[in-house]
């Protein structure tokens, strides 16, 4: 028999004291999401290495969802709230009051605004963390929301990736740091005195070594921008020069074949043979000349002839003939014409009437990142044509205004590659959100041209890193992969300046202030680089003076409180350094709230936990975390909590 809720409400009134009295330091993330930019930045925040050890998490997932990659919910180490609507009440049952932050990853921008807030309405001081496509939209949010919000799209970090992999170069990713534009370049593209930094060395036996030792034999560095174009653009210059349309014959070939149908054009080429027999026959018997045969047979087809009897009764019969094919030509051109308009109609609604092209790209679909590679590709000036089993997908309006035509079709079928021209593209980039379907395209391409390069879009980074090596299909990229660090610093309010893609991993720069009494601070300078983990490009001293760059900066010079180091990194790097430079232990609030105002300690929940949210029995005070019988009596860890959540009351409605 059920527990009665008010002995459950009780129960867990007790619980959360219990928890409450014991305190927990370490920093309380709240994250809401179901794919895998979810569980790469919540994984990288059970990884991270905080000063106050580490950092506790709780997702919040739908009731019943399928996880396209990797499944957040299935992390060791995370507390699990379920719920199906992000209100008041699931961010309550989260814990959200006092967290230090809030991560709203779903991929519905609407959505995302209206828990944004919710969470508001439960804790106006916790930082906010939004995943959104519609750039108007997010620069409303950021007006909108009262709490420290920040806005990104994933589409658009992730983009410059594809189009660089699509166009056979690195990615042109560059950024602005107080005075000065640097940007990712080949090594041998660059002069050697505006190399800040080697960023990887590519190897076929070893992979991808990023931040190597070896400065002077990395193919990959970060360069001082100096008005040279990035490569990127140059590929798409050099490209848009030698793109060429196929002769003119094969092109009006191509256009009567996709005029009418096969049977109708079989009938046509027949009557037309007979009628040419008949034509050549009649020459030869009235011995006239080639013109005057082709007259004869040309008046007798279409209009008939008078009967004559004194004819032989060969040419009589061919007469007749010629008379029954003229005839039969009449409906059948009438048949062609009327087909035709048919199909072309359907065909240019369909995007399957479409002229042959080379050295183009493309697009399979238009979803949020599909139609941020369109639009960056265009800006390049390269000739795109996409594809999508929508007929109206997200990019659908862009696409037109781009006059970027679109096909409507199954991109793993023969014929839909083929409307596209794909046997004679520059690439092919598979971007829509199924990763069956990617492989499944991706694998029909290559059927028709086994040397065309693709790009396949992966939401497992571990899945696209074994199909790439396994099926050799060309590069794979996993966006939310590519993405996670900036949210990760957005999330935990580092100043993470940008994300610099290299293959299938990202370097964040990052810009790390240094606290009184950090352990870096009175160090030298050269104990910042770490080989494979960090690397110091540039030091602003306390104060705000000159920042001090990567020409200048001497290994000897000495660290003081106040110094900003900025860095490129990977994760773990920028994890120690972050734990390097910040105060020690018990010397104040762990980390400041917006405002000036220290944090309130967050409650703890220890190990992994399962909530879910369902509705109250009428009366109940509100929503309460009711944790099972044995956590409570035993202390153990509790594997199933149930939120009740308030009814709805008189007059209300939902």
């Amino acid at each position: 028999m059920a527990e009665p809720w008010r002995d459950r409400a009780r129960r867990a009134v007790e619980w959360n004291w219990r928890l409450r009295s014991a305190g927990d330091p370490r920093p309380h993330y709240v994250i809401c999401g179901k794919d895998a930019l979810a569980y790469y930045v919540a994984r990288a925040m059970l990884e991270s290495e905080l000063p106050t050890g580490g950092a506790r998490v709780t997702v919040v997932v739908p009731e019943r969802y399928r996880s396209n990659g990797p499944d957040v919910a299935a992390l060791r180490g995370v507390r699990v709230v379920r719920s199906d609507r992000l209100d008041v009440a699931t961010f309550e049952a989260a814990g959200l009051a006092g967290a230090s932050g809030l991560a709203l990853l779903h991929q519905d921008d609407v959505g995302n605004l209206h828990a944004a807030l919710c969470a508001q309405a439960v804790d106006q001081r916790v930082r906010q963390v939004l995943r959104m496509f519609n750039g108007t939209l997010a620069d409303g949010v950021r007006k909108l929301l009262k709490a420290s919000v920040e806005v990104l799209s994933d589409a658009e970090m992730a983009a410059p990736a594809f189009v660089a992999a699509a166009l056979g170069e690195v990615d042109p990713s560059s950024f602005q740091h107080r005075d000065k534009t640097l940007r990712v370049a080949r090594r041998a593209d660059v002069r050697p005195q505006d190399v800040v930094c080697a960023l990887a060395h590519l190897t076929e036996a070893q992979g991808v070594e990023l931040l190597p030792a070896e400065q002077a034999g990395a193919d990959l560095v970060l360069a001082e921008a100096t008005g040279q174009p990035p490569a990127t653009e140059v590929a798409a210059r050099r490209l848009v020069r030698a793109r060429r349309r196929r002769r003119p014959v094969a092109v009006l070939l191509g256009a009567v074949r996709g005029f009418a149908t096969r049977k109708i054009g079989v009938a046509v080429m027949l009557v037309l043979a007979v009628i040419a027999v008949l034509g050549a026959l009649i020459s030869r018997t009235e011995g006239a000349s080639p013109l005057e045969a082709l007259y004869l047979t040309l008046v007798t087809t279409l209009s008939g002839a008078d009967p004559d009897t004194t004819k032989p009764a060969g040419a009589q019969i061919m007469q007749v003939v010629l008379n029954l094919a003229g005839l039969a030509l009449i409906p059948l051109i009438t048949a062609v014409v009327v087909d035709g308009i048919v199909n072309a109609r359907l065909a240019l609604h369909t995007g399957q009437l479409q002229p042959a092209r080379v050295g183009h790209v493309v697009l399979i679909g238009l979803g949020n990142v599909g139609t941020r590679v369109m639009a960056q590709l265009r800006e390049y000036d390269v000739e795109v044509v996409a594809i999508d089993k929508d007929p109206e997908p997200r990019g659908a309006a862009l696409a037109r205004q781009l006059e970027v035509p679109l096909i409507v079709g199954d991109a793993a079928l023969p014929e839909t590659l083929v409307a596209a021209s794909v046997a004679d593209c520059q690439a092919l980039v598979v971007a829509s959100t199924d990763d069956v379907a990617n492989l499944e395209a991706a694998l029909a391409a290559r059927d028709l041209r086994g040397d065309l390069r693709v790009v396949l879009r992966f939401f497992d980074g571990d899945f696209a890193e074994r199909v790439e090596e396994t099926f050799a299909l060309g590069v794979s990229r996993s966006v939310s992969y590519l993405a996670a660090p900036a949210f990760i610093g957005a999330l935990t309010e580092r100043a993470v300046i940008t994300t610099i893609p290299v293959d299938r991993h990202a370097l964040p720069v990052a810009e790390v202030p240094v606290a009184a009494g950090a352990e870096l601070d009175g160090r030298p300078l050269g104990m910042v680089n770490r080989d494979g983990q960090v690397r110091l490009i540039a030091r602003t001293p306390a104060g705000g003076g000159r920042t001090i760059w990567w020409k200048d900066l001497d290994p000897r010079q000495v660290i003081f409180a106040g110094d900003r180091l900025t860095v490129v990194a990977r994760r773990r790097g920028l994890d120690w350094l972050t734990r390097h430079c910040a105060p020690p232990a018990g010397s104040g609030p762990v980390l400041p709230r917006p405002g000036g105002e220290p944090q309130s300690t967050p409650r703890s929940v220890p190990g992994s936990a399962e909530w879910h949210v369902a509705a109250s029995p009428a009366g109940a005070a509100g929503p309460v975390p009711v944790p099972p019988a044995a956590s409570a009596t035993n202390g153990g860890t509790p594997a199933e909590v149930e939120v009740i959540r308030q009814p709805e009351g008189p007059g209300e409605s939902g």
